[in-house]
């Protein structure tokens, strides 16, 4: 893609505006914990010491809008004090320009480097370093600056108190994700009837899963709906698969697929009951023609070996959700959900898991994060260049800022952190949006205030009403967002005693300047995606290599200690899989000529990928119980995957083509094999039943990897 294409399309994204659902409560409670902040430091401090705690108190109430599974309260007190403390330190070193400059760099180095934790960590960090630049302007001395930090503290206290005493949908984010997986799921089974061998996004169940974590505290006191479910949808996603695909056993057309189509159907259809139960907390209302064809007895007489136990499976595991969605309702309504789940369970009722999934406090966490952005820390790491430009903008800008004679130096670098992030496409899309809402913004705001004149009153309650206006619409699009960022800013200064005349020019000027530092550290010092396609390809790879040779090994020694084998690798692949898909996206928008990977090499081998996944997922379907009878020649089959997809990763990121021949030599000796057992007279020689599924799929696991390969030279 062209530079000038580039800009077109990031500047047409970042003025783009989106119809999302709106959170009236949630940002009319954000308005409210800033307008108290306002009215007691006005009342009690005067009007300086009142702008600074606003934007403390504005700061932590974004801070709770980053999409973050970890108490709310707990992000604006982390905002709110960490800005209290970048103020004081940032004051009591402003007097000396070489000690600021030096602070800033730190500050915004290591800021660029919380991205290693997260997004929402590395916005908070950025976010917390730009209003630094505004409120250290406000105090006129070191116990000035102390008032004025501490105040900023009681805004993130009070928005987390706000918090706690009017919860708004409490688990409600938990609730979303876990009602989106099984709304996915109930998606895909529907798509199944149609196209058996259609791809599941396992996006929706990472979500579920990072949102399931939770402390010891926590697992305690969350809804009884959200225990068990998303374990229970893991398992459900191979048993679709399974049930579908002709290379199963069922027949692509006939009674059996028909009944297939019914039996997917139903799944579909109390999947989605039991997401909508989830989500809003309502009893389970099943669909009675559902139940109906889960209950129909003639299944076994249509299905028979590995469909008909998949079809057993899927019952009792669609039992096991609905038995999990109905939660804490009424005894009548509890007791409705057990006789339906009762009604369609199968012989193989599963168990929901107990334990819950474990996420680290918020002081466990601190050495958790250093550790992430220590591994950040190496020569081709995007983070690493995303906190060099972002430090390297910062100081530059404010020097910049102090030679211009315009007064207000601070909003070049200001406008350049707020705007930066890892990714071209965002920094440059959010800087074009940053300069249009401001400019909007910043003129009606002074216009206003030159016109009327308000007194601190008025302008105190126009920055809420501004605030509010940035809270309702943030998700609808950034310019719009700077906009009501940009007035609220100008009627809080105003209160300070800041001088309008000049507000127009200068922060738009300012503000233009910062962004053009941004673009242009990203043209300067790159962090392109498109370079990196092939790591990201070899990645996918491996991890799916593994994923599919711990199934195959369970064939070999079914146990149920390798089945934690099996889950760690699949969550390896899955990250992996959406590693690559973001680096694809990325690398689409890049003024970045093709180097090695072409779009269509890109697209095959990500199908073939895909591919490789699914028939792994097929097979995990039906991995035997603990003691079952062992196949013979699977762990050797395992390995040789294993070490072949190792190589393989190693020869995409070299620009070589993998070679599999070491995969079919091993298959077409166990076949041998057993054409040798099969045709033994002795009892006892034939080969295990799972034999022929496990040969079946590791031979479309070879074709996958052959299409892989093939798909490389597009």
């Amino acid at each position: 893609m062209s530079w000038l294409r580039a800009l077109k399309e990031t500047a047409r994204s970042g003025l783009k505006i989106e119809r999302r659902r709106l959170e009236p409560l949630i940002a009319l409670r954000g308005a409210a914990g800033l307008a108290l902040v306002i009215g007691v430091s006005l009342a009690l401090f005067g009007p300086v010491v009142a702008a600074s705690s606003a934007f403390g108190a504005f700061q932590a109430a974004i801070a709770t809008f980053q999409r973050s599974w970890r108490p709310r309260p707990v992000l604006a007190l982390v905002s709110g004090v960490s800005l209290g403390l970048s103020t004081f330190v940032g004051y009591v070193t402003g007097t000396h320009l070489l000690l600021f400059v030096v602070l800033l760099v730190v500050w915004t180095f290591l800021a660029g480097l919380a991205w290693a934790a997260g997004p929402t960590g590395g916005i908070i960090a950025a976010s917390n370093v730009a209003i630094m630049l505004v409120t250290i302007t406000l105090p006129t001395s070191a116990a000035q600056a102390a008032l004025h930090g501490a105040m900023i503290m009681f805004g993130g206290v009070v928005q987390a108190a706000l918090i706690v005493l009017f919860p708004i949908r409490r688990w409600g984010a938990q609730r979303d994700a876990l009602a989106d997986a099984l709304a996915a799921e109930a998606d895909y089974a529907r798509r199944l009837r149609h196209d058996p061998a259609a791809h599941f996004d396992p996006v929706p169940l990472m979500l579920a899963r990072r949102a399931a974590a939770v402390t010891a505290r926590e697992a305690r006191r969350r809804p009884a709906e959200l225990h068990g479910s998303r374990g229970v949808a893991e398992r459900i996603r191979p048993v679709l698969a399974s049930l579908a695909d002709p290379t199963m056993g069922v027949p692509a057309e006939g009674p059996g697929r028909d009944r297939v189509r019914e039996l997917l159907g139903a799944a579909g259809s109390l999947l989605d009951a039991a997401a909508r139960a989830i989500r809003k907390g309502d009893p389970v209302r099943l669909p009675a023609p559902a139940v109906a064809a889960l209950k129909t007895p003639d299944t076994g007489a249509l299905l028979t070996g590995p469909p008909l136990r998949a079809a057993d499976r899927l019952t009792a595991l669609l039992s096991d959700v609905i038995e999990a969605a109905e939660g804490d309702g009424t005894k009548e309504e509890r007791a409705g959900a057990e006789e339906a789940a009762d009604a369609i369970k199968g012989s193989r009722g599963g168990e929901l898991p107990a334990a819950h999934h474990p996420r680290p406090g918020l002081l466990a966490l601190v050495p958790v994060i250093l550790g992430a952005m220590r591994r950040e820390v190496h020569p081709g790491s995007p983070i690493l260049r995303h906190a060099v430009r972002l430090a390297s903008v910062a100081a530059v800008g404010y020097l910049i800022g102090r030679l211009l004679p315009l007064g207000h130096g601070y909003w070049a670098p200001l406008a350049a952190v707020m705007v930066m992030r890892p990714e071209f496409s965002q920094t440059y899309s959010r800087a074009v949006a940053r300069f249009g809402g401001t400019l909007v913004g910043v003129a009606l705001a002074s216009a206003i205030v030159e016109a009327a004149h308000p007194g601190n009153g008025p302008l105190a309650a126009l920055a809420v009403v501004c605030a509010l206006l940035m809270y309702l619409l943030m998700r609808t699009g950034y310019a719009v967002a700077q906009a009501c960022v940009g007035a609220y800013v100008v009627f809080l200064l105003g209160m300070a005693g800041d001088d309008l005349t000049q507000t127009v020019f200068e922060r738009v000027l300012l503000t233009l300047a910062g962004g053009l530092l941004a673009m242009l550290s990203y043209a300067v010092y790159p962090a392109w995606e498109t370079p990196r396609l092939r790591s990201r390809l070899g990645d996918w790879l491996k991890e799916d290599g593994r994923y599919a040779a711990a199934v195959v090994d369970q064939y070999a020694d079914p146990a149920e200690r390798g089945r934690d084998d099996v889950r760690r690798a699949l969550l390896a692949t899955r990250e992996a899989r959406v590693a690559w898909q973001e680096a694809v996206a990325t690398a689409r928008h890049e003024p970045v000529r093709h180097r090695g990977l072409s779009h269509g090499a890109a697209d095959a081998t990500q199908h073939a990928l895909a591919q490789l996944g699914r028939v792994a997922m097929l097979l995990e379907a039906h991995i035997p119980r603990k003691g079952a009878t062992s196949v013979p020649g699977a762990a050797r089959l395992a390995e040789e995957l294993r070490r072949a997809t190792d190589r393989g990763a190693k020869a995409v990121r070299e620009r070589r083509v993998p070679d599999w021949t070491p995969v079919r030599e091993a298959l077409e000796s166990w076949e041998a094999e057993c054409r040798a057992r099969e045709e033994a007279p002795e009892a006892g020689a034939l080969p295990p039943a799972g034999a022929e599924l496990v040969r079946n799929n590791v031979t479309l696991l070879l074709e996958a990897l052959e299409d892989f390969s093939q798909g490389l030279t597009s």
